[in-house]
């Protein structure tokens, strides 16, 4: 055994656990508290093996579970960047790069090599694993709100169109998911739980 490699992974490892202290502005089903990034990654891994028949391409389901459960790690270091802030988005690219450097340095060289690739296979949203990946990061948080009367919706004042603009891409991953969640985004809207304008 390689000491010095096993120590780098549980180094790793210990710093994943740190994404249990991010919390997000999506709360819990049934109006529990707000969740924190590893219950988001954990719940769209379960996802995404679930609903992996609707994905538009055929996917390496593997791979596209560790993306998903990988994919907000920089948050650690970024901070959580809420969808509809428009000053956060501004800085999190950047923010978020320099965070993937640096916490998948830890790692052995080709392990960190690896997730790092994985990372920006996910940002760059160009294979069908990063297109399902990110389609289940648009609906998770959405179904979650979608439990909730969409009281996350109604409490930032979001409107239909940056629901819609936000979910630009979410088609690429899966058109029958993307079906599904536009009936949502038309309920809440007609319920006037999303600002329509």
């Amino acid at each position: 055994m390689d000491k010095e490699r096993l120590e780098k992974q549980l180094a790793f490892i210990l710093e994943a656990d740190k994404e249990k202290n991010i919390i997000r502005q999506t709360h819990l089903t049934d109006h529990g508290r707000r969740e924190n990034d590893a219950e988001h990654a954990w719940h769209m891994a379960v996802m995404t093996y679930l609903l992996k028949e609707y994905a538009n391409e055929k996917i390496d389901l593997a791979k596209t579970m560790m993306m998903v459960l990988i994919h907000d790690i920089v948050e650690i270091d970024a901070g959580d960047t809420y969808a509809y802030d428009p000053e956060a988005k501004k800085t999190q690219e950047e923010r978020e790069a320099a965070a993937a450097d640096r916490i998948f340095s830890l790692l052995p060289e080709d392990q960190g090599k690896e997730l790092l690739a994985l990372f920006r296979e996910f940002e760059e949203n160009e294979t069908p694993e990063a297109r399902f990946a990110k389609t289940m990061d648009n609906m998770q948080p959405m179904l979650l709100n979608h439990s909730n009367g969409a009281s996350d919706w109604k409490e930032h004042g979001v409107a239909k169109s940056q629901v819609m603009k936000r979910n630009a891409r979410t088609a690429a991953g899966s058109e029958a998911l993307w079906g599904y969640m536009k009936g949502i985004i038309d309920e809440h809207t007609a319920n006037g739980e999303l600002k329509d304008e």
